[in-house]
This record gives structure tokens, C-alpha cells and sequence, in this order.
């Protein structure tokens, strides 16, 4: 392996505002290829406690004896050319201005340190497979909220990282999660204790730099009883002429009474697979909202699911998903009801254009003896060309005949008489094409916080201008 000081050249600064490359000055830098040698030293170089490295090979293990899933879009990785494990720096820092001067340069690019100081309880930054940053307000600390990146918390709780890991999704639910489980670095840990309430969001930017890259971050997210939290995600990449995968997991534990927003702004690179594995459990009168914005990639699986354990739970998931240019999001949901009079809404806003192929994929089931629950489930598409496509899997499964379970989709186009009306109130035509986009996603966009639903609504307006409009 190769772990000597290399050092990355800026690139010459691209059209998008995202595409530019970070100089750092690397440690750790792996060949690519995983075997278990690789695993191991991984966990080597962090210094886990043995029981984590156990858990990394059993995880190994599981991968390795799981074949592809065949039933979504191709996945054409090779991953003996992915490079698992990429330390920028060496340093975790609590201010913006002990970070070396490129990687803090990166962050200043991105609007980080400004967010956080504008409209942020806190946050996290990960570069690579390490968290480089962490840092939440005083006053929340002081009331016992935890946020950091996941390698300090697991040297610092140890015993709740045990407790909470990889239980809501195991290894050996999907071959992505036991690969998350074998070489997971970085992610984020939130702790809110009970009946604290967290009124500003807290967030975590993950970024990628190399090219042949794997980033593999793991979440967790405990909110306990009658406690409130809303987190963010931010993901870009520059981009390279080498396929590169990002395949996280995040759980998130909603206790008795609490409520979770997780809010996802995903404006990866075209050269990236998309492959993660989001779950929640609900206990009792709690409530879990999932919203999510996928705009970038090659390839997107996501199906971020709720599992309502406790009566009176609920969910709420609102996606919107863009594919262009031959890419392929294949997105949706999943809500298991396991108690008496449980709520779940699911609305799914998706747009094709230049040959992209968006998905809709979901399950809804409702259990035995899970009373009087109801589910709603909406799926809209907006089609821009003749060359794109869309699909809509909806699965649902009702074993309770007390529940109610109802789901709508529709598809349509631009309309010509749309246009004209906007054009013959002044707008020109690629301003009303924008226009009629953005109204289209109304329903998630409201639902987003406001400064990051203005920066969605500047990427897509980008994402229409940058490959030729919609026409």
C-alpha cells in the first residue's frame, strides 16, 4: 500500500461550482482493492477497540459471500479498482482556522464555516474517509447534546456506539451495508437527551477528492424521549473520467415522543454510485421526517425506510430525484407498520431529461394486528423529452384490514399552453421552462430549510442550463 506523502494538485477550477480539487497532504492512502489485510489495517490505524475489528471482518465476510442485487439499474463496479480507506489529514479540529489552509479553503468554497455561523447548532465536515471537523454551540453541549464525527465519538462513548451500531441495519441486510460495515470511516454521531430540543439544524458536508475513491461513512442519529432534532447532509465531488462509490449508512433511533428531521442535499459528480442504506425505528407518539434532494451521480439507490414500532408513530417521506444525461435514479421508500394507529405519507417528485431514467421504488406494509394505520404514497413524475424514461414499483402489503393504504402516481410533460402563458407575461422560454420545474417541486421544496431549498433551487436551475436546457 501506498502511504507516502502525496500530495494532490488543484485542478483548473470547472463550470460547476462544485468541480474543483482539493491540495492536501495525505498520510493514508490505500492501493485499490479490499481483502481483509485491508480491512484489518484499517482498524489498525484508527486503534478500535477489538471488538469492532472483529465486527469489520465478520462484515467482510458477508460481503464478499453476497452476490450484486439484479433487480435495480446496472451496477458496473469493479472494486478491485476503488481505493477504501483515504486519510486527508491527521488533524480533527473543534475551529475552522486550525484546519490546514486547503482543506479549511475547501470548506470556505462550499459555505460551511458561513452556514454554521449564519443558521447552525453545529457540524460536522468529512474529507475523504475522515471526519476533519467538529463542532456544536456551547449552550447544547452544556445540556448534554453530543455531536461529532463517528471515529472520536467511538473513542469517546464507546459503549454507545456497542449499544447502538449497526443493529436497524445489519451486515447482513444488503451487500452495500456489509461493505459499509467492513471499511466505514467518518459519518456523524448526534446524541439529544431527553425532552431537549434542538431549534436550529445541526449538519455534516461529506466531500470526496479522489479519483477511484470509496466513501463509506456511517450515522447515527439517538433522539431520546420527547426530544427534537433536524439534520442536514451535504455531498458534492469533483469530477474524474474513473467511476467512484459512495455507500453510506445511517440509522437513526427516534425514542417515546421525539421527533427527527433528516434533510439530504446530494449533488455528487457524474462518475459515482450512490448505493446507501438509511433506516429509522419509531417507538410511541414519535415522528420521523425524512427529505431528500438527488440531483447528481451515475447511479442512485435510495430508499430511506421507517419501521414504526410504537403506537401513534409516524413517518413522512419527500424526495425529489433529477436524472439527466444518462443517469439513473432509482429512489423511494419504505415503511413497515408494526403498532396500532401508525401514520406514513410518502410523496416522490422526479424529472428525466437528455435520455436520464428516474425510478420509483417503495414498500409499504402493514402488519397484523397494526389497528386502524394508514399510509399514503404519491408518486409524480415530470418527463422533459422523448428520450427519458420513468418508472414507478410501488409494493404494498396490508395483513390488517382495519388499515388504510392508498397510492396515486402520475406522469406528464411540459405543456405548450403552460409556456406560452408564461412567455406572453414576459419570462423567456428557458426562464419559463425553470419556473414551471421548480412549481412541479412545490411540495418537498417548502419542507426544506430555507437557505438550503434556495441553493436546490439554484443547482436545478444550473442542472437545465448546463446540459441544454429542457428542450
Amino acid at each position: 500500500m501506498d502511504k507516502g506523502k502525496n500530495e494532490l494538485k488543484i485542478s483548473q477550477m470547472e463550470k460547476e461550482a462544485y468541480n474543483f480539487v482539493t491540495k492536501a497532504k495525505y498520510p493514508h492512502v490505500f492501493e485499490p482493492g479490499l481483502t481483509r489485510e485491508v480491512v484489518e489495517e484499517i482498524s489498525e490505524i484508527k486503534k478500535e477497540p477489538e471488538w469492532m475489528k472483529r465486527f469489520r471482518l465478520k462484515s467482510y465476510e458477508i460481503f464478499i459471500s453476497k452476490p450484486m442485487p439484479n433487480w435495480g439499474p446496472p451496477l458496473d463496479i469493479d472494486f478491485d479498482k476503488i481505493r477504501y480507506y483515504i486519510l486527508p489529514d491527521e488533524v480533527k479540529a473543534r475551529k475552522w482556522e486550525d484546519l490546514p489552509d486547503e482543506i479549511r479553503k475547501t470548506y470556505e468554497i462550499l459555505g460551511v464555516p458561513e452556514a454554521e455561523k449564519k443558521y447552525l447548532s453545529g457540524s460536522v465536515a468529512v474529507l475523504d474517509s475522515e471526519g476533519v471537523y467538529y463542532n456544536i454551540k456551547k449552550n447544547l453541549e452544556n445540556k448534554g447534546v453530543i455531536m461529532m464525527d463517528m471515529d472520536s465519538a467511538l473513542k469517546k462513548y464507546p459503549d454507545i456506539i456497542k449499544d447502538y451500531f449497526m443493529h436497524i441495519v445489519p451486515p447482513s441486510d444488503n451487500k452495500f451495508a456489509a461493505l459499509n460495515g467492513a471499511v466505514w470511516s467518518g459519518g456523524t454521531f448526534i446524541y439529544v437527551p431527553e425532552n431537549v430540543r434542538v431549534d436550529l439544524p445541526l449538519m455534516a458536508y461529506f466531500r470526496m477528492n479522489m479519483q477511484s475513491e470509496g466513501q463509506f461513512e456511517h450515522t447515527i442519529i439517538i433522539a431520546e424521549k420527547n426530544s427534537y432534532v433536524s439534520y442536514i447532509e451535504g455531498c458534492t465531488a469533483p469530477i474524474y473520467n474513473e467511476s467512484s462509490l459512495h455507500s453510506a449508512v445511517v440509522e437513526v433511533y427516534v425514542k417515546e415522543g421525539a421527533h427527527v428531521k433528516f434533510t439530504t442535499v446530494q449533488n455528487w459528480s457524474r462518475d459515482i454510485y450512490n448505493l446507501n442504506t438509511e433506516r429509522a425505528r419509531v417507538e410511541r407518539n414519535g415522528k420521523m421526517e425524512w427529505v431528500g434532494g438527488s440531483l447528481g451521480s451515475r447511479v442512485t439507490m435510495l430508499y430511506p425506510s421507517s419501521y414504526l414500532v410504537g403506537e401513534n408513530a409516524s413517518s413522512s417521506n419527500l424526495n425529489i430525484s433529477f436524472a439527466s444525461n444518462g443517469t439513473w435514479k432509482d429512489n423511494g421508500a419504505k415503511v413497515i407498520h408494526l403498532a396500532p394507529n401508525t401514520n406514513s405519507k410518502i410523496i416522490s417528485k422526479s424529472i428525466s431529461m437528455n435520455g436520464g431514467v428516474s425510478v420509483y421504488r417503495g414498500l409499504v406494509r402493514v402488519n397484523k394486528g397494526a389497528t386502524n394505520s394508514k399510509s399514503h404514497t404519491q408518486c409524480d413524475t415530470l418527463i422533459l423529452d422523448d428520450e427519458s424514461k420513468n418508472y414507478t414499483f410501488p409494493h404494498n402489503e396490508v395483513l390488517e384490514n382495519s388499515a388504510t393504504v392508498t397510492h396515486e402516481a402520475t406522469a406528464g410533460k411540459i405543456g405548450e399552453e403552460q409556456l406560452f402563458y408564461l412567455m406572453t407575461r414576459g419570462l423567456n422560454e428557458d426562464d419559463s421552462r425553470a419556473l414551471i420545474v421548480l412549481g412541479f417541486l412545490d411540495d418537498v421544496m417548502k419542507e426544506i430549510p430555507l437557505e438550503f431549498s434556495i441553493e436546490l433551487n439554484r443547482l436545478i436551475r444550473l442542472k437545465l442550463k448546463e446540459i441544454g436546457g429542457t428542450g
